[in-house]
């Protein structure tokens, strides 16, 4: 499928991007623009339609009103797959992992996907081809080299959320959509996730991050905008966000 170019400073940018299911309206008027290398964080109280706006951007669903701008491609009615080869990365909430498969096979699936080899997982790969060589580097870049051979399913939830960003890196994705990484991971796992989000983003990929830990948003992020209702509320540096008095309101009763 052709896609428009445009001139385009950001790597992904969303313009009067709404969604309506029926007459509820969940997401309205929603304008985001992300430069290359820049990193956004999304906030906001449970039902602002955090989720709502990465499943629009990724292409699980389809906006009702605006625009999705993708390293200056116009990616109306790109599906999923046609995003992710120009890319766009996405993780999710609950794992979208092939538990019974090895760690190392859920990394070599993503890079054989990329590279437009055959997805036959059940023939053992030849350790020298060009999908496996990715997918060890992907793996070694978030420090599960060592369990490579282990079945997917036995991982720690840190671990799988690591393997998750590994198999965003095998498929050589530029832009991250991170929906709620520390989402059931231990607590002395949290610093070691936020390290590892934190150096990917400074080898020069661009994360939009939704997350409720706010100490990991402000610690990461170079920008937040904060979502309530299906709007923006505010957007601006973390010091700034965090104390706006509108924002302040929207999570009175939510840590913020």
């Amino acid at each position: 499928m052709s896609v428009d170019v445009e001139p385009q400073p950001h790597a992904l940018r969303a313009s009067g991007l709404g969604f309506r299911v029926g007459g509820a309206t969940i997401l309205s008027d929603i304008d985001l623009a992300v430069p290359a290398g820049g990193f956004l964080g999304i906030i906001g109280p449970n039902g602002a339609g955090k989720t709502t706006l990465l499943n629009l951007l990724s292409g699980l669903l389809t906006p009702s009103a605006g625009t999705i701008i993708l390293e200056g491609r116009d990616v109306a009615g790109v599906a999923p797959s046609g995003r992710a080869a120009l890319g766009l990365g996405r993780t999710f909430q609950t794992s979208s992992l092939f538990d019974s498969l090895s760690v190392f096979e859920n990394a070599r699936l993503s890079a054989q996907a990329r590279l437009g080899g055959s997805a036959r997982f059940w023939r053992r790969p030849r350790a020298s081809d060009e999908a496996s060589q990715v997918a060890i580097e992907a793996l070694g870049d978030v420090g599960l080299s060592a369990v490579a051979d282990r079945p997917t399913g036995a991982l720690s939830h840190g671990d799988k959320r690591k393997l998750e960003l590994a198999i965003l890196l095998a498929a050589r994705a530029r832009v991250l959509l991170l929906d709620e990484p520390m989402a059931g991971v231990n607590t002395e796992d949290v610093p070691r996730l936020m390290e590892l989000i934190g150096r990917l983003h400074s080898e020069g990929r661009t994360v939009l991050m939704v997350e409720h830990h706010m100490a990991v948003v402000v610690g990461l992020a170079d920008t937040i905008t904060v979502l309530d209702s299906g709007r923006v509320l505010a957007t601006g540096d973390p010091d700034s966000v965090v104390a706006n008095d509108d924002v302040q309101r929207a999570y009175l009763g939510q840590p913020l």
